[in-house]
């Protein structure tokens, strides 16, 4: 008896433990996002600085139409889509690695990546095709649009086929996606070798990811569908939590599993189709920032999913800030400041835990 109460008293304290260190985490990380979201606003080719703008309120005057245009029609959106796309991607990454039980999951295994990719490709290179009516009623939104439904039909398909008889695989699921991955692949490069030369430039541009096409208009399309999802990310949490047990044990523990993974898959499916839709493809946060919260706050994706959102916001609104200053007035693709900066973090944070993620 003695032995078993022993081997109970740690229980309580470490569970306390770690839940305070969650919320301190969470904490400090939306302290983090408020100073970047700060330096955002003040970060650009213009020089114009929220002091500039302090001051001239504080003088009761109104702002510039140039400095009213940037403030509010440039920069603002594109801090609100860094936020939005930074959390989507984040978010998606922890839940794509807790259903496959995976680290090396991320959301492209659910095929949204391909295929927004096949999708942006088709209309860059085939665009000009269309009647003219609808290239002038779709214009600009045509690669956005065609991203969006690529990714969707991509998961959609792959869902189909790795579910039999009302049961999702994730081991068909994971398998399936790498041969889509190559079909998606190996037309999109038929694409690419049909392209122009201002079309491959688009294509580079668009593969390597970017913020600078933000508007409030693209906002408005993509914020509903990726407020949802993270809205609906954590009622995932205790599910992925029994999860990590393995399926048999979580449908004994209760957990609808299969439902479970069908609202998974179309979570992280509506949150990177949007995001990868109106902004291109970002790698490196879905995969590194869930690494990073397992270490500061433990497997529970109960403090790990809130704490992911704003950590890939932060990560991506930085990488945005240095995008926009290392090679200023241009722009460097942000997808290579990301890859850049983080790969040797990653493998730092890696080589010094190696004994921790072995556990």
């Amino acid at each position: 008896m003695a032995a078993t109460t022993d081997a109970q008293i740690p229980t309580a304290p470490i569970a306390g433990d770690r839940e305070a260190r969650a919320r301190r985490c969470f904490a400090l990380l939306l302290i983090l996002l408020l100073v970047v979201s700060l330096g955002s606003l003040t970060t650009g080719a213009s020089g114009i600085s929220l002091m500039d703008v302090a001051r001239i309120w504080a003088a009761g005057e109104a702002l510039d139409n140039v400095t009213a245009t940037i403030l509010m029609d440039i920069r603002l959106p594109r801090l609100f889509m860094g936020i939005l796309v930074g959390a989507a991607l984040a978010v998606s990454g922890a839940v794509m690695q807790g259903l496959f039980r995976n680290p090396l999951a991320d959301p492209g295994l659910v095929g949204v990546g391909a295929g927004a990719g096949l999708g942006a490709i088709t209309a860059i290179v085939l665009g000009g095709l269309l009647p003219v009516a609808l290239q002038d009623l779709v214009g600009y939104y045509l690669v956005p649009f065609a991203a969006f439904f690529g990714g969707w039909a991509t998961t959609i398909l792959l869902y189909f086929v790795s579910t039999n008889r009302g049961r999702t695989s994730v081991a068909v699921m994971l398998l399936a996606g790498i041969a889509l991955g190559a079909l998606t692949g190996a037309l999109s490069g038929i694409l690419v070798y049909m392209a122009d030369d201002q079309q491959l430039r688009d294509l580079t541009f668009w593969g390597l990811g970017s913020l600078a096409g933000a508007t409030w208009w693209k906002l408005v399309v993509a914020a509903p569908l990726i407020i949802m999802a993270l809205i609906a990310a954590p009622f995932l949490a205790r599910s992925l939590n029994g999860l990590a047990l393995g399926e048999a044990a979580a449908a004994h523990l209760g957990i609808p599993v299969q439902r479970m993974k069908s609202v998974a898959i179309l979570t992280v499916a509506a949150a990177v189709g949007a995001a990868v839709a109106v902004s291109g493809g970002i790698g490196f946060i879905g995969i590194v920032v869930p690494h990073l919260l397992r270490i500061a706050v433990g497997p529970d994706h109960r403090f790990l999913l809130p704490n992911a959102a704003l950590l890939g916001a932060s990560l991506l609104i930085g990488a945005d800030m240095i995008s926009r200053t290392i090679i200023a007035p241009a722009e460097l693709p942000i997808g290579i400041v990301t890859a850049v900066i983080g790969g040797p973090f990653f493998l730092w944070i890696l080589l010094r835990n190696r004994s921790l993620l072995d556990l």
